[in-house]
């Protein structure tokens, strides 16, 4: 593996439908129960964040890690006090393909965020590899296909946003 992957979980979700437990449990990422133990400096997602997820990230990501935090979206806000840790990036529009929230923006799971991480990051092996032990995996590259080749060929955050913008609905904007 090119890039160190690193998951907090929270312990908040059914451990037999959990994402992030699974890319556990496969060697595909290391998933930790403090948060201490995660990289200082790695590229943190966090849905908040005011910068997106760019290319520019990458090699950010490979020296000290790329970081998603398993937990309730209602409780996601909690990332808010770490920032200072880490560098938070946030995803473009997507789709969640996963059963639990198909179709809904913006909604993915963790398989699906780092899967897209890696895409956007040009290592489009490994984010098939991340997503190859779900049913549901190759539907969210199809579903989003569009989009994350437009993003992958972003120089950087910027160039994110504007590609973002022709794939939110009107209604959503």
């Amino acid at each position: 593996m090119s890039m160190k992957i690193m998951i907090y979980h929270a312990r908040e979700c059914d451990p037999k439908k959990c994402t992030a437990l699974r890319l556990g449990r496969s060697g595909k990422a290391k998933v930790v129960f403090r948060i201490e133990e995660l990289p200082r400096g790695g590229i943190l997602l966090d849905p908040f964040a005011e910068k997106a997820l760019s290319r520019e990230d990458a090699e950010t990501a490979k020296k000290y890690g790329l970081i998603a935090f398993d937990c309730s979206w209602k409780k996601i806000s909690q990332i808010a006090k770490l920032k200072k840790w880490f560098r938070p990036r946030s995803l473009p529009y997507l789709l969640a393909a996963n059963p639990t929230n198909y179709g809904k923006p913006t909604v993915l799971s963790t398989a699906e965020a780092i899967a897209a991480a890696l895409i956007i990051f040009g290592e489009r092996k490994l984010a098939e590899d991340i997503l190859a032990g779900f049913k549901w995996g190759s539907v969210f590259l199809e579903l989003n296909s569009e989009p994350l080749e437009a993003y992958r060929a972003a120089k950087n955050s910027s160039e994110i946003i504007q590609a973002q913008n022709q794939f939110i609905p009107q209604d959503l904007k």
